[in-house]
């Protein structure tokens, strides 16, 4: 295991590091500490690391990952995971805004809440959120799994296409477009996967499942309101 001190090294010499690593490097595991918040750690990691990062971040952290498994022993800032290609992020706190936005793969973890717009534009990421998400979340999320194990704010899956949304608890109101569905054994079976990939106890049969009632996908002076 190797300890890297932001506060000496900066979030660009820390991040410069991991970069730099040969891609034979026995290096593998990474441990960041004095986070301080600051923005952007462990941004665009493009080799199978594990790094750890001691503390809170600020925005964007773990954004456009690809192959690491990046853990946040904190809270996390606005865009945690942002366009995410795949590997892991866990966050052991709570996340503010645009969790795993437009996210094309990977694995989001997030043991506390997260605030409004969690998942927006989600494009093939899965995002498991402990406790509860805020107002407009999967706003246009184009595929991928949204799982809460909390309640839901206003707006639930505006203008959604075809990503998945499981809700254990209440949801204040529903998006454009986004219609409760019917939990099929099938869907029984992705969910529970994704529940124990997250380390979670919750029962799939406990959820619900929303998603998009296609009617927003051409327009239609009909639906004109709507949009």
């Amino acid at each position: 295991m190797s300890e890297i001190d932001l506060k000496k090294e900066g979030v660009t010499g820390v991040n410069q590091r991991l970069y730099k690593l040969p891609k034979d490097s026995n290096e593998r595991h990474w441990v960041i500490r004095n986070p301080m918040g600051q923005h952007a750690i462990a941004c665009g990691l493009d080799a199978p690391l594990t790094v750890e990062i001691q503390g809170h971040v600020g925005f964007y952290c773990g954004g456009m990952n690809k192959h690491a498994d990046i853990i946040v022993h904190g809270h996390a800032g606005v865009g945690v995971a942002e366009n995410m290609m795949s590997g892991t992020v866990w966050v052991k706190g709570n996340a503010s805004e645009s969790a795993g936005a437009t996210a094309n793969g990977g694995l989001l973890v997030i043991d506390g809440d997260a605030s409004s717009r969690c998942g927006i534009s989600m494009k093939g990421v899965d995002i498991v959120v402990g406790g509860s998400i805020g107002h407009m979340s999967a706003f246009m999320a184009q595929r991928g799994n949204l799982v809460v194990c909390g309640d839901a704010g206003d707006a639930l899956g505006d203008s959604i296409y075809e990503a998945r949304l499981y809700v254990k608890g209440k949801v204040a109101s529903l998006g454009a477009d986004c219609i409760e569905k019917e939990m099929r054994a099938e869907h029984l079976e992705d969910l529970a996967k994704l529940l124990e990939r997250a380390k979670r106890n919750d029962r799939p049969q406990d959820f619900r499942r929303y998603g998009s009632a296609r009617k927003l996908y051409n327009f239609n002076v009909d639906h004109a309101d709507a949009y």
